[in-house]
């Protein structure tokens, strides 16, 4: 990776982008990442970042753009949920004098500040309908319309979008357009959460510890080997942002206990059912019904995280496909998600 372009990207933002070795770590699927990132940075083609919230696309779109021909350009980033839909119009497009009640000057748009540099569009999928085809156009001939202007204006800027959402299925649902999400997914970035990349835990860890003991002035030691796997052990739903606030308490309060403390409620809770000894006891028994119950809110919660795409949960449980559907059968859960939203206890 060079050197140069990260420097650059870095010096620009208020948090570094990590080194090639953290960012990247030792798993199979990152390096996939990592190849995929220094293939395309080069060209101007729209890049589609896809993964859970926290595993660090942010990150890859300020180093796809640190490390292209456009370096020096600018870099706007768009936080699409963020900005309330009656103002997300003007704030991506500008507009022009007059255009509307309280437009008593021209203003640009994030698009026209992002012109010769790279505009990043996070949680697209919260773009409205009405807005996706503005977009669209400026991917198909790189011209938009200020609001109340007469004329396009033609830009030349690269798109990256990012979605912890299967834009493929708001497809289907006629939430996102289809021939938009097209235009979006010329190149395909898939980011793994944090529970498929547990070998990279010691090294995000050492790294965050590093980065904080010296921002916060605080001495806190190294995390012992039991706490290390009582980490590579956890799941993770906040995946790496969730890991860096968490040592960034540990800097600040320099004891294990203050952190293995917010692990442990989560674990106990695989066990809340009270265990009645007033009677006769099949260890057997009781062993079976709670390693059924165990696998069950695992699966559950691993199916959701993955929005029931099946496959994907059989990877990030790292068991076959095959076993999984038998799992399901197993524990008592729909083969399916139903048509309406999955509860807690995977009832529809």
């Amino acid at each position: 990776m060079a050197s140069v372009g990260l420097a650059a990207a870095s010096d620009r933002f208020p948090t570094p982008i990590p080194p090639e070795s953290v960012m990247f770590g030792s798993t199979r699927q990152m390096h996939s990442v990592r190849e995929r990132i220094h293939k395309i940075a080069g060209s101007n083609l729209p890049v589609l970042i896809q993964g859970e919230s926290g595993t660090g696309k942010d990150i890859v779109a300020r180093l796809i753009h640190g490390l292209s021909p456009w370096e020096n350009g600018p870099y706007v980033k768009v936080n699409c949920p963020a900005i309330p839909g009656t103002l997300l119009e003007s704030e991506l497009f500008g507009y022009e004098k007059g255009a509307f009640t309280g437009a008593y000057g021209s203003k640009p748009g994030r698009v026209e500040m992002a012109n010769r540099g790279t505009l990043f569009l996070d949680e697209i999928s919260e773009l409205e309908f009405g807005l996706q085809s503005k977009l669209l156009q400026l991917l198909q001939d790189g011209q938009f319309c200020r609001i109340g202007a007469q004329e396009d204006k033609k830009v030349e800027v690269r798109v990256v979008c990012a979605t912890n959402r299967q834009l493929d299925r708001e497809v289907e649902t006629g939430r996102f357009r289809q021939d938009l999400f097209y235009r979006i997914n010329v190149v395909n970035i898939e980011m793994p959460p944090l529970r498929e990349r547990a070998a990279d835990i010691p090294t995000l860890v050492h790294y965050f510890l590093t980065l904080y003991n010296e921002k916060y002035n605080a001495r806190a030691r190294p995390l012992s080997p039991q706490m290390i796997v009582q980490l590579q052990r956890y799941h993770w739903p906040g995946n790496i942002r969730e890991l860096e606030n968490l040592m960034r308490r540990y800097a600040i309060l320099g004891a294990e206990e203050a952190i293995s403390s917010e692990l442990l409620p989560r674990k106990q809770e695989m066990f809340e059912d009270d265990i009645q000894i007033d009677g006769p006891i099949s260890l057997k028994k009781m062993t079976r019904q709670a390693t059924l119950e165990l696998e069950r809110k695992i699966i559950l919660k691993v199916l959701q995280a993955n929005h029931w795409n099946r496959k994907r949960a059989a990877r990030a449980l790292n068991i076959s496909y095959r076993a999984l559907l038998y799992k399901i059968r197993d524990v008592g859960l729909p083969s399916v998600r139903g048509r309406g939203r999955t509860d807690e206890t995977g009832n529809a």
